[in-house]
């Protein structure tokens, strides 16, 4: 019986030696997604590298064993399996495979976050800020005068919080102008506009658009969803006019703006025309609402491309899921009208029927963007004042998984140029 015991303890310790990785599955038998990319950035700040498996197994994680991770994987009910050196490395063998569509790309270094959004309260939320607090993700909040003031330099990745670029607040005049959280708003901004320098709001968001361009061409990664994403490029299109109406500013529009566009300076979108009517809940016709275009709640989706991960690893890196089709979810800007994209973007996904994309990236300088249309990923049409969705209800929403892949994306090591 003592032998017996003898050789159950050395096979115990001879497994312990050779089972020297963790694998984070990402596909259906993951129990928490987007915790499990909690779990990745966290160990990135530990300065231990993680190998991201594009297309193995919905984009596993893959880690050297170090007992603190396993501790963490458990405290935040994240799967997770040991694997020994040799089943690690017949699975890179796998993917090296020229014939299969998967690749390693190594994870580095935790970037630094930030994310664009008001300090005063407002009755609306932001998916980015739901999920990096669930996922355990540390983030800065900077608004205007952070970033006009030169802070920017200081992250690697910025989110624009639900944010209206144009000064006309969102175009909720007609709605809510007797709110007092809208007169609050209204406030605050020429308050920060006249501490800043800047005679307008309209003015104060443009230099804000403009200072945030100058962050993504010296390689800063944004992101960017709901009305952040039109109204960003409709700002830089029209800063050489004004488009905002005398109930927003004062005064009047520069006559017959919409011929007057510059779709040169934009980062998507061009030919787009903006909304003439002040009072009108729309900034322009990029944005698709797809039951306007008879497009059931049942089939609004959009699919996600597969892209060559060996080749494309920037949009495969985007696009990792566990789910290929994902459902729709409405917002101030829900969809994008694929006339109006530039044709270098990459569109990564859409509702090909219903002539609209939700999911766009593309490089500026040296830095990159990624539009996601709509506001929450997990409430069709969330409506201003409707309270915040509750993730603990869905750990492995698709939705949301898109966001979290743009947080991680910063921190992969850069490739050499294929020739």
């Amino acid at each position: 019986m003592k032998s017996l015991k003898i050789i159950i303890a050395l096979l115990v310790v001879s497994f312990k030696i050779q089972a020297s990785y963790i694998l984070i599955p990402m596909d259906e038998s993951q129990k928490n997604h987007l915790k499990a990319y909690g779990i990745a950035y966290w160990v990135l700040t530990q300065e231990v590298d993680i190998n991201w498996l594009l297309n193995y197994r919905g984009g596993s994680f893959m880690i050297k064993q170090i007992s603190a991770i396993e501790n963490e994987c458990k405290v935040r009910g994240v799967s997770y399996t040991i694997i020994a050196d040799g089943q690690a490395d017949a699975i890179i063998q796998e993917i090296a495979n020229p014939e299969v569509n998967m690749d390693v790309v190594k994870l580095e270094k935790a970037p630094r976050i930030a994310v664009y959004t008001p300090k005063n309260k407002l009755p609306w939320d932001d998916a980015v800020t739901m999920v990096l607090k669930y996922a355990e993700i540390k983030y800065d909040i900077v608004y205007d005068e952070e970033i006009i003031t030169g802070k920017l330099p200081l992250y690697d990745w910025l989110h624009l919080h639900h944010e209206d670029f144009t000064g006309q607040y969102g175009k909720f005049y007609s709605m809510y102008h007797n709110a007092p959280w809208y007169q609050e708003q209204v406030r605050t901004n020429e308050a920060m506009a006249k501490k800043l320098g800047f005679s307008k709001v309209s003015q104060l968001k443009l230099g804000v658009a403009k200072k945030i361009e100058e962050f993504t061409i010296g390689g800063g990664f944004l992101f960017t969803m709901c009305s952040g994403t039109d109204s960003y490029d409709i700002a830089l299109a029209a800063q050489d006019l004004d488009i905002a109406d005398k109930i927003y500013d004062g005064d009047g529009t520069t006559i017959n703006y919409n011929n007057k566009l510059d779709f040169a300076k934009t980062f998507a979108f061009e030919n787009f025309k903006l909304s003439t009517n002040p009072v009108e809940y729309e900034f322009s016709n990029i944005d698709v609402n797809p039951q306007q275009r008879g497009v059931s709640r049942d089939n609004d989706v959009f699919t996600l491309f597969e892209f060559s991960a060996k080749w494309d690893p920037v949009p495969t890196m985007l696009c990792q899921n566990h789910e290929q089709v994902i459902a729709g979810f409405m917002g101030q800007t829900t969809a994008f009208d694929s006339r109006y994209i530039k044709s270098n973007v990459i569109v990564m996904g859409e509702n090909k029927s219903g002539g609209f994309a939700k999911y766009i990236h593309g490089e500026h300088g040296k830095g990159t963007w990624t539009f996601y249309g709509g506001h929450d990923p997990e409430d069709y049409q969330h409506m201003v004042g409707d309270p915040p969705t509750d993730l603990n209800l869905h750990p492995n929403s698709p939705g949301f998984r898109l966001i979290l892949n743009n947080v991680l994306f910063p921190a992969a090591k850069k490739k050499k140029q294929k020739t």
